[in-house]
This record gives C-alpha cells, structure tokens and sequence, in this order.
C-alpha cells in the first residue's frame, strides 16, 4: 500500500490534487468511502478536534485503517486543526497518518518552533513503527469555522502568505505541507460568492516553499478556481461546509418523508446519499477524473 507521502508525490506529477474531506460519524466515511472506491481515487478523511473527541481519537483513525487494511484501499487519516503540540502527539500515537498543527494565530516563529517540535516527535515515530507520518502546518489566518457565514470572519485573509515567508517557515520547521492564505476563508458564504483564490501567489508559493501545498476552506469555491489552484500547485483540497450542508439538508429530508420513522439507517439514508454526491463530484474535480 502506498503511503500518502507517495500518493502526493503521484499527484504533483500528473496536476492533480488529493481530496480531503471531514467527518463527524461512521454514516459519512461510509459515504466518502464509496464515492472514492467508485472513482478509484486515493481520499484523505479528517477530523478537527471537535470532530476527533464526538467520534473518539483511536476509534475514528482504527476505522480509517480498518477499510485501509480490509481492501488495500488508500484512504488516510488526518487530525486536522490541532491547536496544541500535546494534541498532535496523542493523534500520532492514535495512528493518524498525517497531523496539523494549526498556529495561524500565533506570532510566525512561534508557529514555526511548535511546528518543528511535532516534526521531530513525528519523525521518531515514524523511525520507531515504520509508519510514514506527515507534519503540516498553517501560516495565515482564514478563519476558525466550517459552517455557513454572514460575512468574512475578522481579520481572515488580511494577510496573505508570501513565498519568502512560505519558504524561510518550511525550512525552519520542517513541515511536509503547508496551508498558506491565499484568498481562501475556512466556511461558506450565505448569500454572496466566496473571496476569489490568488492563483499567481499559489503558483509563487509553490516554486519555492519545498513543502506539498494544501488548500483549505475549499467549500464555497468556484470549479474554475480550485483547477487554476491545482495546476498552479495544491496537491490537498480540503472539504468540510459543503459535506455538512448536504447531510443536514439530506436527514432533514429523510424525516420529512416519513415522520414517523425512528430507524436511523432508514432517515438517514437521504444524509449519507447527499454527501456522496457532493464528495463525488469533488474527486472528479480534483483529480481530473
């Protein structure tokens, strides 16, 4: 089975991206499960920290390896937003096969010295298991929440990451990835198009930065920017608001037909099929399918 360092590498050589997409239950990895087997496409899952504590650290990343494992399939598992070194500590020790440490608020060398902490306990575990565990880090505030926004959070994509502060940070810490701001804000807009991406910067960043790029506050973008996005250099397009939408929308209409139901797989089933639609359609996208 391919690592995701491998799977990355493949990406970059073809002008692909790799999809990731958050969970908050079993319902939606099955559902992003199969829209990925359909597509015979590599798939990356996260959980944030509130996502991670609801489904369980050890539980959500067996469940991950388990499918992994069970078909040979290359799905992967990503503890995404984590605030504290401790955090990315105890999701490497989980089994994740990948860790962010999010300090997009922290002052950059600060952001870097905590990034390079978790790069040094990832890269010995990787030593002692065999396992090749994956550091990112953020640098550039676009916001905090995956849902539906009235307007731009406060101060997210004020300033945007240069490519000479990409590659003094990537080379100071470390980090295999790195999510700069470029444009992009974490949630989605209600009634007005998101902020268009900087694709000059990403082709800019990309050159130099000597890390794999990732993209996140994908939800919300428009097609023609997340393929100038990908041809310019993000090899990770991350997916949270759009799944959360369709599988609220989808239970919502699985209890109006039947009101009287009470079998979860019966009303949710609507969930689960709304979030495949969306996540397959994404992977189409993203990797040129």
């Amino acid at each position: 089975m391919e690592t995701l360092r491998h799977v990355l590498e493949h990406a970059k050589k073809n002008d692909r991206a790799v999809a990731h997409f958050n969970v908050s239950d079993s319902t939606q990895l099955g559902a992003i499960y199969e829209a990925a087997k359909e597509l015979s496409a590599p798939v990356i899952i996260g959980v944030t920290e509130g996502e991670s504590e609801f489904m369980g650290l050890v539980g959500v990343a067996g469940m991950v390896r388990a499918i992994r494992e069970a078909d040979m399939y290359p799905i992967y598992i990503n503890a995404d937003h984590v605030h504290s070194v401790a955090g990315c500590k105890l999701a490497i020790d989980a089994g994740f096969d990948a860790v962010i440490f999010d300090g997009a608020k922290l002052p950059t060398e600060e952001n870097s010295a905590h990034a390079k902490e978790v790069v040094a306990y990832a890269r010995a575990q990787t030593r002692a298991t065999g396992r090749d565990i994956l550091v990112e880090a953020e640098l550039g505030y676009i916001g905090t929440s995956s849902k539906v926004l009235d307007k731009i959070p406060e101060g997210a994509g004020l300033d945007m990451t240069t490519p000479e502060l990409a590659e003094q940070f990537v080379k100071e810490s470390g980090v295999d990835l790195l999510a700069p701001s470029v444009g992009n804000i974490h949630g989605m807009l209600k009634d007005t198009p998101d902020p268009r991406l900087d694709i000059p910067r990403i082709e800019s960043i990309a050159k130099v930065a000597g890390a794999s790029l990732v993209l996140h506050g994908g939800s919300g973008t428009s097609n023609e920017d997340f393929l100038a996005a990908i041809k310019a250099g993000i090899r990770i397009v991350h997916i949270n608001t759009e799944i959360r939408v369709a599988y609220r929308a989808g239970i919502e209409s699985g209890l109006a037909t039947n009101k009287d139901e009470i079998a979860p797989y019966r009303y949710m089933k609507q969930g689960r099929d709304a979030v495949k639609k969306v996540v397959y359609e994404r992977i189409k996208l993203f990797g040129n399918l």
